[in-house]
């Protein structure tokens, strides 16, 4: 690797970081951060931050974002770049991490005390990771490598920098952010505090990954009002089965443009929630596509189902709401791809071969890049997220730090 990041420097952070319980509430959305432990890792961060003598070193009260600057070192003209990472983890056992560090892993079973076992091959991913030094779960909870791989990587490529004042490069904002497993974060992200001609997200992915191009998103509810009568008089009672309407609808939706039929750029409908009972009944379905003319004739074709059936019950009895959630990033980021060149050629000159996906979800970018200031995600070299199969390695996040140094050291 090009860049020499401390190996004990990273791994040690990152422990920390893990180690703290930062899972956020989706029930408490309201509340910004979700979850009071978020604060909890904001204050050790803000303490790093401070220490490192970085400037504009500050937390917002309003959406509780840790920012900071790392000022140019040369009199170039440069963009100002951003590197932004969240600080919450999923909704998944989150409480005593105990990450198990498995030095120059030589691809033998990992058995965990509770029974479970992460093996090459259940995951073969893990072949590519062999010779590294490895950090797992104990099998009792997550990780927390999404995204505090993330912010590790951050942390340590901003330690080299300072250290290595002979790399030049232009002005770099951070920023760590809280609530994105619930897509609240960076709906309240203020660009105009933040500052940056554009930035990056280190969101999952392995290494080399450059997303740029996520789902059109949106949520749709739909109550139904039935009416319950004695089932022997159902008939001249005129019993209306909010069960039996809820079934109808989801019976009409393509079967085969569901989620679990569908990959790459495919689209789909997924019902998330369906509770019934004869008198009432809701159902809750997510609406994806990456084009955005598809995306609007999804949501017409669920207004149009409940029109349909409506207009066959003794009066309208089902109630529909559409939201949309986030939209394709790529739509903006095509029109100005610097920031996919830039992070292409510090791969490339890094050694490490650039891979565009479509992202099949969102990130916070998605919610960034729409408020104007262009978002695409890196990855942050971790695998299996959000469960206790969750693992990354040293390696992989010493090249995502180095990636961040590179990105910002050829800008222009």
């Amino acid at each position: 690797m090009k860049y020499k990041i401390d190996n004990n420097n990273l791994l040690n952070n990152f422990l920390i970081y893990a180690k703290i319980n930062t899972r956020s509430n989706p029930n408490n959305s309201k509340q910004i951060p979700s979850t009071n432990c978020q604060l909890d890792l904001i204050k050790i961060l803000k303490q790093q931050l401070e220490e490192l003598n970085l400037q504009e070193v500050k937390v917002n009260p309003k959406n509780s974002y840790l920012t900071a600057l790392l000022p140019s070192n040369t009199d170039e003209a440069r963009p100002t770049i951003g590197f932004i990472a969240h600080l919450d983890t999923a909704d998944f056992e989150s409480e005593n991490v105990n990450p198990q560090v498995h030095y120059n892993y030589d691809g033998k079973p990992i058995k965990f005390d509770n029974g479970l076992e992460l093996t090459t091959t259940e995951f073969p991913n893990l072949k590519k990771f062999i010779g590294q030094t490895l950090i797992t779960t104990d099998g009792k909870t997550l990780l927390g490598v999404d995204d505090k791989a993330g912010i590790a990587s951050i942390i340590s490529a901003i330690t080299y920098l300072l250290n290595h004042p002979e790399i030049s490069h232009g002005p770099i904002k951070i920023g760590f952010g809280p609530d994105e497993e619930i897509g609240q974060g960076a709906k309240h992200f203020d660009i105009s505090d933040f500052q940056a001609d554009f930035a990056y997200t280190l969101d999952n992915g392995d290494i080399g990954d450059i997303e740029y191009e996520t789902f059109n998103a949106a949520q749709a509810v739909i109550t139904i009002q039935g009416k319950s009568v004695h089932p022997g008089q159902a008939k001249e009672g005129g019993l209306v089965n909010a069960i039996t309407i809820g079934e109808k609808i989801d019976s009409i939706i393509p079967q085969f443009e569901r989620a679990e039929f569908t990959d790459n750029r495919e689209g789909y409908y997924l019902m998330l929630n369906f509770d019934a009972k004869i008198e009432s009944a809701e159902l809750t379905y997510i609406i994806r596509d990456f084009d955005h003319n598809n995306f609007e004739k999804r949501k017409q074709l669920i207004r149009n189902i409940v029109n349909l059936l409506n207009q066959q019950l003794d009066r309208p009895r089902i109630n529909l709401q559409i939201e949309d959630e986030y939209y394709n990033m790529a739509d903006i980021i095509k029109k100005n791809p610097y920031p996919i060149d830039l992070a292409k050629q510090a791969l490339i000159n890094l050694g490490i071969t650039p891979t565009i996906k479509a992202f099949r979800g969102g990130t916070d970018g998605s919610l960034i890049t729409y408020q104007g200031m262009p978002t695409p995600n890196l990855f942050n070299g971790g695998d299996n997220f959000h469960g206790p199969y969750e693992f990354v390695t040293v390696e992989a996040m010493q090249a995502v730090a180095a990636t961040i140094i590179e990105i910002s050291h050829i800008s222009k």
